[in-house]
């Protein structure tokens, strides 16, 4: 098993580089849309980011998975990514940002 490193700078870039993966279908990047579950990265540079989609099957994940890879690689230190989807804890809307919930119109 590879240690786990500890660097928030590098978490910071990693969050900043998810912000900017738009979900195609609903407008909204991955982070302010609660998809985003965890990162962790390893001493060699591995990223693993761990998330869930709003629905399961749902159509555009190997397109959401290589925009994660091509996003978190252009952070200085990643040498490899992995996109682990979860379905536990179930996705729900309160996992929302205030910004996403007001961009889709969500009031619940």
């Amino acid at each position: 098993m590879n240690e786990v490193r500890q660097d928030g700078q590098i978490v910071d870039q990693i969050i900043k580089a998810l912000q900017g993966v738009v979900d195609p279908e609903l407008g909204i990047d991955l982070v302010n849309l609660g998809l985003i579950y965890g990162i962790d990265m390893t001493i060699d540079g591995t990223v693993t980011v761990t998330m869930t989609l709003t629905t399961m099957g749902c159509p555009i994940t190997d397109v959401l998975r290589q925009m994660i890879e091509t996003a978190i690689r252009k952070v200085n230190g990643v040498c490899r990514v992995r996109v682990d989807v979860v379905w536990e804890p179930a996705w729900t809307p309160a996992r929302m940002s205030r910004l996403a919930k007001i961009t889709l119109g969500y009031h619940g």
